[in-house]
């Protein structure tokens, strides 16, 4: 591999173009990709262009199999039309034999960029690619179960007079022993903005910080500790700091300096709370 421009405690930053870096990079070393690439032009990080393709292909090649790449993407909106980027980068990584093991969403809390023509665009894609069947798979359950006492149909049937009924049903008594919490939909909802970080202000130099509890939930639903977890866009360090905190080995791979040292800089400072979810 090429010298990093940091390596400590489990946790390794390459500053460089991510396709030389992985280049460097064995093959089936990596469980986990948690990354946001570049949407269209929808936000600039320092004029450097990337290589979508080279870098599908050297993810795949690195990843173990089992392996899971989590993909946060967005479209720009050019005359009117969504590029539809992030739907022809999906299709392209089944191409390369990649399961789509979960579309899921990424909902803000306010809208960054409002719009007058069309609902407010408050969400993004999180694609959940998988190397065959994943390896790992530790869902959140933290729904509240709302279940107690109430009337659970399974099943309904139309009577003459149009209504529908359910043909069976069950009650969840109270006081009867279930589980408080269920696992929760693959809509996820997160604070943006500074929120708990505020302390780590000069990380925001980075245009696109996205909530540190979205990839730490990423990180602790498709790896396991001492597993290493890879961001080939590191920009500002939240998924190699959150592989640290969850007891992850973190790999960083940045082209901007200025954007490692600030990820340079969170890894060295005391690891602060993370962002919670709504």
């Amino acid at each position: 591999m090429v010298e990093p421009y940091y390596d400590k405690e489990g946790t390794t930053i390459h500053l460089g173009d991510n396709c030389d870096v992985l280049g460097t990079f064995p093959r089936e070393c990596v469980d986990l990709v948690v990354t946001s690439p570049p949407y269209d032009d929808l936000r600039m990080y320092g004029g450097h262009g990337w290589d979508f393709y080279g870098v599908a292909w050297h993810l795949k090649r690195v990843l173990k199999p089992g392996g899971v790449i989590v993909w946060v993407v967005n479209d720009a909106t050019e005359d009117g039309s969504e590029t539809g980027s992030s739907m022809r980068q999906a299709l392209h990584f089944q191409a390369l034999e990649m399961r789509l093991h979960d579309t899921m969403i990424y909902e803000k809390d306010t809208c960054p960029f409002p719009e007058t023509t069309r609902y407010y665009p408050n969400a993004e894609f999180m694609y959940v690619f998988s190397k065959g069947r994943p390896k790992s798979v530790n869902l959140i359950a933290d729904r509240k179960n709302s279940c107690v006492g109430q009337l659970v149909a399974t099943g309904t049937q139309r009577e003459s007079d149009g209504s529908l009924q359910p043909v069976s049903a069950s009650r969840v008594e109270p006081g009867r022993k279930v589980k408080k919490h269920s696992i929760r939909g693959n809509v996820w909802k997160y604070r943006v903005g500074l929120g708990k970080v505020a302390a780590e202000r000069y990380a925001h130099k980075h245009p696109a910080m996205f909530p540190e509890k979205l990839a730490a939930d990423h990180i602790a639903s498709w790896s396991n500790e001492g597993d290493t977890v890879l961001d080939p866009f590191n920009g500002s360090g939240t998924t190699t700091k959150m592989a640290r905190m969850l007891g992850r080995k973190g790999i960083g791979i940045e082209i901007n300096e200025e954007y490692c040292e600030i990820a340079t800089k969170r890894l060295q400072q005391r690891l602060l709370d993370f962002q919670e979810t709504e």
